[in-house]
């Protein structure tokens, strides 16, 4: 506990600051976290900061999703299918942390995250509303928050289930958790409104970064990370119940145009450290 107090005890604010923003968007934190421990720590293997970032995201995840749970926002029937298929795709990225080539895959998908956020920043609305008017292979769903507000929306569940395969993957392989690549998809291809996408990607992310963190500690790189992990956790627990809360005071389209800067920062900061 002294090393904790002694070297790490500075990480719980940041890890505060993380679970805020993280929870706010849906995100869980990872895409500021992964590259500001890669600053911190350069001489660190991959495997040892990805396996810190994960176990990170899932405190915030979790204490995120126990504070949208208590709002009513949580789609669990869609959040259980994804993370369905999302495992798989977690457990394969997390394997294959020590041998991808990353040099062209952060090259590639810092490109991919760039225009993400051009799209997303440029167009923050849904697409359209599904109430009882789902097409051919659309689930319809209805959702009643706590506080009484009703969100109809429809969507293709085979397209979810094959996005969040890919999903698993990414936030394994990167250590971002997957949330800042989730939302996007649940609220511009699914349809889910704004406020149930953040939530609902929350649910999927804390199973889906508890899947990774297990792979890496079955493989004996998450055990120098420990102290770490503990210090940014406590503020990530601490922060992803005030960002849940300011979540219910913000817009969609605001919240959307945050997530789009944060993917565009996590794009331009991969892209700088493969040039």
């Amino acid at each position: 506990m002294s090393i904790l107090t002694e070297q790490y005890v500075w990480l719980i604010p940041f890890g505060f600051v993380l679970g805020a923003c993280g929870t706010l968007i849906g995100a869980g934190g990872g895409f500021i976290l992964m590259p500001v421990l890669l600053l911190l720590y350069p001489d660190e293997s991959p495997q040892i900061i990805t396996s810190i970032s994960l176990a990170v995201v899932f405190f915030n995840a979790l204490s995120g999703s126990w504070a949208y749970a208590r709002m009513g926002r949580i789609d669990y029937k869609s959040g259980l299918l994804f993370a369905t298929a999302a495992i798989p795709g977690a457990i394969v990225g997390a394997l294959s942390t020590a041998w991808m080539p990353r040099h062209l895959f952060d090259t590639l998908f810092g490109l991919l995250m760039v225009a993400a956020s051009v799209f997303l920043f440029l167009h923050p609305g849904r697409t359209q509303e599904a109430a009882g008017r789902g097409r051919n292979n659309h689930v319809v769903k209805t959702l009643v928050e706590k506080n009484g507000v009703v969100h109809n929306f429809s969507y293709n569940p085979k397209v979810g289930v094959g996005l969040s395969f890919f999903v698993g993957y990414i936030s394994s392989a990167l250590g971002i958790g997957g949330g800042i690549v989730h939302v996007p998809v649940l609220v511009r291809v699914l349809n889910f409104p704004v406020h149930v996408a953040t939530a609902t990607s929350h649910f999927i992310l804390a199973i889906m970064a508890l899947t990774g963190t297990l792979v890496h500690v079955a493989t004996g790189s998450f055990s120098h990370g420990v102290n770490r992990t503990l210090a940014l956790g406590v503020g990530a627990l601490l922060g992803a119940q005030v960002g849940a809360m300011l979540s219910g005071r913000v817009k969609g389209s605001w919240i959307v145009r945050g997530l789009a800067i944060a993917l565009g920062l996590v794009g331009v900061r991969l892209l700088t450290l493969v040039l």
